[in-house]
């Protein structure tokens, strides 16, 4: 039953315009209904964000591929992501590089997507609970940033703990409206090249970098 949805959700995602066939097959291959609430499960195929506690939400399937594919991932990958959430942007991450380091500021969302990214068999996740706008610097630099909460501007840190040549994709904007963003770090000196990915809406991301509590 899920699988066919899920080939259908991938499907739609592939006719928006999603071409990396390894964002395709990661989307193909995890189990989203797993990452859902259980009164949600029906909807988990759908094309569409859902609520997962906490003020929390799982990203829209064709804004997890949108913001995946940006990163240009390849299995030698070192990816950071801000902001764990129901750890179904971690697997999808995971699919693809060869380490995902992942934090999230709520404990108990952080404990329970690590129980299921587990649970299926993720082993290249590392988890941290904190401040994500301050990043991960033990394990720096990093080939790819993914941030799935929206920030009023872009955190120094992040782009500090990029490799020179990566790419940092996160929503920048107003608590009701942001614009995805894609930035290459060019240089050293934190030289970027920033490219829109269109509107968006998320929900904010707190911390010293970010909007504060």
């Amino acid at each position: 039953m899920y699988e066919d949805k899920r080939k259908a959700m991938v499907e739609l995602i592939r006719r928006r315009g999603i071409k990396d066939e390894r964002v395709l097959n990661a989307m193909l291959k995890v189990p989203r209904h797993l990452f859902v609430p259980a009164d949600l499960v029906d909807r988990a195929y759908d094309d569409s964000p859902l609520p997962i506690g906490k003020g929390q939400t799982i990203s829209q399937p064709y804004i997890v591929a949108l913001m995946t594919e940006a990163l240009g991932l390849d299995e030698n990958s070192k990816v950071l992501e801000i902001g764990t959430g129901s750890g179904y942007q971690a697997a999808i991450l995971a699919e693809i590089a060869k380490e995902v380091y992942t934090v999230e500021r709520i404990p108990e969302l952080a404990e329970r997507a690590q129980k299921i990214l587990r649970a299926l068999g993720y082993n290249n996740v590392y988890f941290k609970i904190g401040d994500g706008t301050e990043g991960w610097p033990e394990f720096a630099p990093y080939d790819a940033i993914i941030v799935t909460a929206a920030s009023p501007k872009v955190p120094e840190p992040l782009i500090e703990q990029l490799k020179v040549g990566g790419v940092l994709v996160i929503p920048v904007g107003s608590e009701l409206t942001q614009e995805l963003l894609k930035i290459t770090k060019l240089s050293e000196d934190g030289e970027t090249k920033v490219e829109s990915l269109g509107g968006c809406v998320f929900v904010k991301l707190k911390g010293k970098y970010g909007w504060q509590e």
